[in-house]
């Protein structure tokens, strides 16, 4: 009874979403579009040319914005699930985390990107603060990797929440990056916790 009662909670909440309506009638595949369109117009994200990584892409909101703001680029979308084809992309399924993929990348571009984006969280365990480490973990191994294949004026976004891992992540950032934002875009839902590290030119 518990479980269809929250079902019936989160319906009624999508329904009213304006976000999740907006994505319908624009064809992105979820809401999270909006947050990386906001993430763009405040600092200037994207531009012709440019090579990327979308870590966490699945359903594909996220690199479906960027292989439109993207002409004449090179954009890898690698997710734990199955990625529907987007134009101008590269889709890879596998599990960021495990070396192997991450030399798959390596191949993929043979050298320096410019972007490296990260929308990627744990599956939920019902406790906020173990849900904020892991998801955090998830954010220090793209920061690292974002170190070693980013460009010197490359960027780095990824999602974070507030918890016991987030003042790490700042941390940690400011010593790889010479500049390094938190930012929660409007798209953001009011009760959750995640907000945007935006990182900018390696040290």
């Amino acid at each position: 009874m518990k479980k269809n009662k929250i079902s019936k909670n989160w319906i009624n909440k999508q329904r009213r979403d304006i976000f999740v309506r907006q994505s319908k009638v624009e064809g992105y595949r979820s809401r999270a579009v909006y947050k990386l369109q906001e993430i763009d117009e405040k600092f200037k994200i994207f531009k012709n040319g440019i090579s990327l990584i979308d870590l966490g892409a699945a359903p594909g909101s996220w690199s479906q914005y960027a292989a439109k703001k993207i002409k004449n680029g090179k954009i890898l979308s690698i997710d734990l699930n199955e990625i529907k084809n987007i134009g101008n992309t590269f889709q890879l399924k596998g599990d960021f985390t495990e070396s192997k993929y991450k030399s798959e990348i390596r191949e993929y571009f043979g050298g320096k990107v410019d972007v490296v984006l990260s929308d990627m969280a744990v599956n939920t365990t019902g406790n906020k603060n173990l849900d904020s480490i892991y998801t955090g973990e998830l954010c220090i191994d793209a920061m690292n990797f974002s170190k070693e294949i980013l460009c010197n004026n490359g960027k780095f976004i990824s999602k974070i929440f507030m918890g016991s891992a987030f003042n790490e992540i700042v941390s940690q950032a400011k010593k790889i990056f010479k500049e390094s934002k938190v930012f929660k875009p409007a798209a953001s839902r009011k009760g959750s916790k995640e907000s945007f590290i935006i990182c900018k030119f390696l040290r």
